[in-house]
Order: C-alpha cells, then sequence, then structure tokens
C-alpha cells in the first residue's frame, strides 16, 4: 500500500473535521466483519459490560513511580520525596499528593507491570504502541518527529471499538477532545482509524485553556462559513460543504464523501449534538465538583457523552504553556525538569480532582459500571532522578521511561481496589506478570465485547486487527 500524509489548509481541515475526514489521507476505506451482539462466552467471563469508554491520557509520559507505584524503600535517588498513602481499598496506596483518588480507590485497578518499550524511547513511538497495541515499525526509529501518520498504520483502539458500535441519534461513535496531539507537522501517529477506513476516524473537538467551558461543535467549526439561518438550509449547507470536497477529490476514498456530507448534516441539525455540548447547563456545584481547566471540563463533557450513548469517548490532556519552561516541557506530563515541583504543584492536584470527580459523578448517576474508564500515557519516567538535559540532579527531573508504567482502569466490570502485577523494587521494569500495551487494548475489547477482531482489506482479504496480546480477564 502506498504511504500517504495528509495535507489541507485550515478551512478545508474544519469542514473535514465536523465530517470524520480530517484524517482522509490517513486511512483506506475497509470492511469490517463483526456483530454486535456479544458472545455468550464473553458474558460468562466477566467481559461485555461496558458500554462506553472514557480513556484519558496524560500526554507527555505520566511518572509511574510519583503516582500509583511509589517506591519508599528504594534509595532516595530513585523515590524522591513523595510518600505513599493508604486509600479506600485495604492494602492499595497511591501518593500524597492524589488524596481525592485516595477516596475513589476501591473502584480502581492499577495496573503496574505495562512494559512498552519502543525502539526510540520516544513519544511518537510510544502513543502508537499505547493506542493501537502494536509494536512501532522501524519507521519510527529512522523518521524520529518527521514519522507521518500513515494510512496502513494499525488503527487506533477507539476506532476498532467504533467500529463495531453505532450511536444513537447519528451522533459519531468515536469523538476526541479538547485536542489532537500534537501540532503539524508532528501530529502524533496511533490516533487515527488509519487502514480500517476514515469513516471510523474519531471526530475532533477543539477546547481552550483559555476558555474551558467552550467547545468547538461542529457548528462552531462551520462558524466562519456559515450564518445560523443557512444552518437550517440543507441546500445551503450542501453547497457550504462542496467548497471543501475539491481537496479530496483525488483521494482514494472520495466514493464515501455523500456518506460523510449526510452523516454532517445529520451532526449539525441535531438538537442532541448542541444538548451534549452544553457543558455550561450543568449545575455549578457539579462543575466546581470537576475544577475550572480546560482537563477538567472535558472530562465533564465526556461524562455528558457517556449519556448520549458515545461508545468511545478519549481526552488528551491538553498542555498548559504557562509551566512550560518550569517543567522543562511542553507544559503536560513530560517533566524533564523540576518534577516534584511541576507534579506537586500542578499536575497532580488538577488531575486528581477532576478524575476522582469523574469516577464519583459516574457511580452516582449509575453508569460506572458500564462505563469503562481508562488512565494511560505514552510512557514512564526515568526511576532514577536526574535528565541530564536538564542540568542531571540538580535539576530534578525525570526523562522518557517506556520499559515500565502503569495503566489505571476503573468501571465497566472491573473489579476494583486492588493492583494487578508489580514493577521491580526500583521501578524500572515489571516484575510479576509482565504486560504489554497490546494486552491493555485487549482488555478494552474485553470489556467492550468485541469477540472478533477481523477485519477485510480492500480486495476483501481477511485480517487480523490485532494478534498480539491476551486480555488481563482476572480483573473483570
Amino acid at each position: 500500500m502506498t504511504r500517504t500524509t495528509y495535507h489541507t489548509d485550515r478551512r478545508a481541515f474544519l469542514v473535514a473535521s465536523a465530517t470524520g475526514l480530517a484524517g482522509l489521507h490517513f486511512g483506506m476505506p475497509g470492511r469490517v466483519t463483526a456483530s454486535d451482539q456479544l458472545s455468550r462466552a464473553t458474558q460468562n467471563r466477566g467481559g461485555g459490560k461496558a458500554k462506553s469508554v472514557i480513556l484519558f491520557f496524560l500526554c507527555g509520559g505520566a511518572s509511574h513511580i510519583d503516582t500509583w507505584d511509589l517506591k519508599p524503600q528504594a534509595p532516595a535517588e530513585y523515590r524522591g520525596p513523595f510518600k505513599p498513602i493508604s486509600t479506600s481499598a485495604p492494602g492499595m496506596q497511591i501518593s500524597e499528593h492524589l488524596p481525592q483518588l485516595a477516596k475513589q480507590a476501591h473502584h480502581l485497578a492499577v495496573i503496574r507491570s505495562v512494559c512498552g518499550t519502543v525502539n526510540t524511547n520516544d513519544h511518537h513511538a510510544g502513543y502508537y504502541y499505547n493506542l493501537t497495541g502494536h509494536v512501532p515499525d522501524v519507521t519510527f526509529k529512522t523518521l524520529g518527529n518527521d514519522r507521518r501518520p500513515y494510512a496502513d498504520d494499525w488503527p487506533f483502539m477507539g476506532s476498532v471499538v467504533a467500529s463495531r458500535r453505532t450511536s444513537p441519534n447519528g451522533l459519531p461513535s468515536a469523538i476526541t477532545l479538547p485536542h489532537k496531539p500534537s501540532r503539524l507537522p508532528y501530529t502524533r501517529p496511533g490516533q487515527f482509524a488509519a487502514r480500517l477506513g476514515v469513516e471510523f476516524d474519531p471526530l475532533y473537538v477543539n477546547g481552550s485553556v483559555q476558555e474551558p467551558l467552550k467547545f468547538q461543535v461542529p457548528s462552531l467549526m462551520l462558524a466562519g462559513d456559515v450564518t445560523p439561518a443557512q444552518l437550517q438550509s440543507r441546500q445551503e449547507l450542501l453547497q457550504t460543504l462542496d467548497v471543501a470536497r475539491s481537496e479530496f477529490e483525488h483521494s482514494p476514498v472520495e466514493r464515501i464523501w455523500k456518506r460523510h456530507q449526510k452523516r454532517t448534516l445529520d451532526l449539525l441539525l441535531s438538537s442532541q449534538t448542541s444538548k451534549m455540548f452544553d457543558v455550561e447547563s450543568e449545575p455549578e456545584s457539579i462543575r466546581a465538583r470537576y475544577g475550572p481547566t480546560v482537563n477538567s471540563t472535558s472530562l465533564l463533557l465526556a461524562r455528558r457523552m457517556v449519556e448520549a450513548g458515545i461508545p468511545f469517548i478519549t481526552v488528551f490532556w491538553k498542555e498548559n504553556e504557562a509551566i512550560k519552561n518550569k517543567c522543562r516541557s511542553g507544559g503536560g506530563w513530560d517533566t524533564h525538569g523540576n518534577n516534584f515541583d511541576c507534579l506537586k504543584q500542578n499536575l497532580l492536584p488538577e488531575f486528581d480532582q477532576a478524575f476522582s470527580a469523574l469516577i464519583e459523578d459516574l457511580e452516582q448517576r449509575n453508569l460506572l459500571d458500564q462505563t469503562l474508564l481508562i488512565v494511560n500515557s505514552e510512557m514512564g519516567r526515568t526511576p532514577k532522578i536526574g535528565d541530564p538535559r536538564s542540568g542531571g540532579v540538580k535539576g530534578a527531573g525525570r526523562d522518557h521511561w517506556t520499559h515500565c508504567q502503569s495503566v489505571l482502569m476503573a468501571g465497566g466490570g472491573i473489579q476494583g481496589g486492588h493492583a494487578f502485577g508489580s514493577s521491580d523494587k526500583l521501578g524500572e521494569f515489571p516484575a510479576e506478570h509482565p504486560l504489554t500495551p497490546a494486552d491493555i487494548a485487549k482488555t478494552v475489547y474485553f470489556a467492550t465485547g468485541i469477540d472478533t477482531l477481523q477485519a477485510n482489506d480492500q480486495q476483501g482479504r481477511p485480517y487480523n486487527l490485532l494478534e498480539e496480546g491476551h486480555a488481563i480477564e482476572q480483573l473483570f
């Protein structure tokens, strides 16, 4: 298959985002063969309860050893200053800077033995491995950050779930917010449907650090070209959308344009869409419980999407540029410098409030058991303190570490209140029950009742979307 990447202007991209064509050249149309009915065997094993999935991805690489896999007996140059605290789950300890999450720990399964070793020990490959379950190929090493998303990449796990699940009221089956990592030309591979077909790309929704309650829903994305009056006229809206068609008329997926166009019209004119995105209508007490940031309001919007029946929602942690110099990073979890102050003062308080609120909110609405929650990242951080790029030990940073990381799960049939697997005494490598990102992806599919991963290529030849890995059935 010829590898192609996506190039177009901003206006065409906005239209494409509304239609699901934002990744148009990232994928090729493909037929999927699977039943939406859960197999009896899957149900009997405890899987298949999750009607929705919320993936909270901590962009940058969250430090496992300072959060949910502390090593208080390790030498000081490894363990750092943070202390473990007890939680609502007997025997489970997490960081002292996660006090609100500690109260919800009886819902959590903390998976501490994931080895996502990649050939670059860097972000691009870490995203790809953790979002698709597939080991990055050699192009990630040869091209580095110049490696673009390819049409024949393996698909994002959210796109796989979307290919098997249909949302009610014409809403998308997969939605990503509040941003699409990372800025062009460094867009992270692994977050697109790719070879599965662009019709299964997530709908991309933008949020703002400055205006955290406002999200660019499709109607707002088209606001530069379409007036409210035009939105009432299907004919005028068709004419507006057709302007963008010329960008794709030579694409191999042009023949599915009409299908996307109809989907866009249904989405733009749906009262259900407007209602779902109206975060400001939430009671002030609920908004305050989640917190005031764009990441916290994104989780609140994710809960609203669960209520609307969206099968897969991804919240990619949006970096705050105000702390990028402090943390020697892009303003997210890539704490090359000042790791402990950045975690204690910025990252952990925001995460703690928002994610604990999501668990609590879903439980109170009787939605937790049917909603699988996942917290993941593209990597862990070096257990030994000191990144040469930020002054070594004096810089108090932690570098990239793909050899060991932790994953949190809750809801969706997961038995909470325990840890699964372990890392070694320094947190450097998995010890008990070593796992890979393929096992995590397979666990997501198991939880959602997907019992076959067969798809067909353009020539009708069957292939398996993920051969590697096994679901961690002990969690259910």
